[in-house]
């Protein structure tokens, strides 16, 4: 488990070493009732052109505070990614309507 550091839309995850990554907070999604946060790597080295991170969301049961959880069941990994990429795909169609207008 990952406790994010937030500041604005970046979020610091600290690994099992110690070591920081920046992330930049995308959106925020719903499957099946859960909340998943879809993150952009700001470091250079970690990034890539279209990789984001997905994590799902849960309440801390003393904090109430959201802590960063990895997605460790196929199934679930694949009805989140499938998700993000629908919700992708409706947002260029929405771009194209407004660029052919």
């Amino acid at each position: 488990m990952n406790t994010p550091e937030e500041r604005d839309d970046v979020i610091i995850l600290t690994d099992e070493e110690g070591q920081e990554y920046e992330f930049q907070l995308i959106d925020v999604i719903e499957v099946d009732e859960l909340r998943y946060a879809v993150l952009f790597p700001l470091n250079e080295d970690e990034s890539s052109e279209d990789e984001a991170l997905i994590m799902r969301l849960e309440a801390d049961e003393e904090t109430g505070e959201d802590l960063l959880v990895d997605i460790e069941d196929d199934d679930e990994w694949e009805k989140v990614v499938a998700e993000w990429e629908r919700l992708l795909e409706e947002e260029e169609a929405d771009e194209e309507d407004e660029d052919e207008e």
